[in-house]
């Protein structure tokens, strides 16, 4: 589309080179992306039947994984199919709309996400420091309209992008040096002012993502106040036993997204094929630990799980 001075209103497409400097390696890191991918959707699937099929399990914290399993199972489908397809055929090319709907998508899960993490440490919280008043708390209307909550907040923080993106005027190339549409990689392309568009993203990112970390953090410090209260040292290794998982899948998450939001807008410096794993691992890694995780440590679904595979010894 063009403007009456026939400066480019936005491409048509765009072009998607993967990881600049390994395209030769394209097919051979496709194999270990795919790889975890399959692993992602076989999880998740399996631990919301699980999930689902098991009453007992219809407590908060696990239904706040199903949601968080949900958001995983997006995320990883936003982005997977067309980085097979490119690492695969060389099919780089997104077409506009579809790209900044894959941004939209990759990050307001990513802050829906971050929202089920910081529900579940205040389960996590209320189960421990007020245990008699947990279930009169959470309650499935509660749940129901924090789900809704976090979905809402997700959605409509991150709509701005989108739609300032849309109407920006692009006279540099159509190339993204990138695996998916990661939205600083697509405001590089604008030949505008954008100071207040990524402003208002490095403002948001903040207000969700580092201020739900903040509070996970707060949650778990009363966590561990009144554990150490405990009596007996049996009773507080038990009562640390139930965080386990979650502090786990947290440090999965956010580690690699600190990382890659950190070095995209400060670390120059660093190689952009670096970058670029560190951005793919935070989208693939999580979906396929986070249910593995709870599955290994969580004796419920690990016993549901094992009396499938070995119905027999069961």
């Amino acid at each position: 589309m063009l403007t009456s001075n026939g400066t480019i209103l936005h491409h048509s497409t765009f072009i998607l080179l993967g990881i600049p400097g390994l395209e030769a390696a394209h097919i051979w890191i496709s194999i270990p992306f795919g790889l975890v991918y399959l692993m992602a959707l076989l999880a998740n699937f399996a631990l919301l039947i699980i999930i689902k099929l098991e009453p007992s399990l219809h407590e908060p914290m696990y239904l706040f994984l199903c949601m968080l399993a949900g958001a995983d199972l997006v995320t990883c489908t936003t982005v997977v199919p067309k980085l097979l397809s490119l690492f695969w055929f060389n099919d780089g090319e997104i077409s506009f709309e579809g790209c900044l709907t894959q941004m939209f998508l990759i990050h307001s899960l990513s802050n829906m996400e971050s929202g089920f993490f910081l529900v579940m440490a205040f389960d996590r919280y209320v189960a421990i420091c007020h245990p008699l008043r947990h279930s009169a708390i959470l309650t499935h209307s509660v749940i129901r309209g924090v789900g809704l909550a976090i979905f809402l907040r997700g959605t409509l923080i991150r709509s701005p992008h989108p739609l300032v993106l849309r109407w920006l005027p692009y006279c540099r190339s159509n190339i993204i040096p990138h695996t998916y549409c990661e939205f600083m990689a697509v405001v590089k392309l604008a030949c505008a002012e954008t100071r207040v568009i990524r402003t208002y993203s490095l403002t948001v990112a903040f207000l969700t993502g580092g201020l739900d970390f903040l509070l996970i953090i707060c949650s778990y410090v009363l966590i561990l106040q009144a554990v150490f209260r405990l009596p007996s040292k049996d009773a507080r290794l038990k009562t640390l036993g139930t965080c386990s998982s979650h502090v786990c899948v947290i440090l999965v998450f956010y580690t690699p997204a600190f990382f890659s939001f950190l070095t995209h807008r400060f670390g120059h410096h660093i190689a952009p094929h670096i970058h670029i794993f560190v951005a793919n691992i935070y989208i693939l890694v999580p979906p396929m630990v986070n249910p593995i995780i709870y599955g290994v440590r969580t004796k419920k679904i690990r016993e549901k799980v094992l009396k499938f595979l070995f119905p027999s010894k069961f």
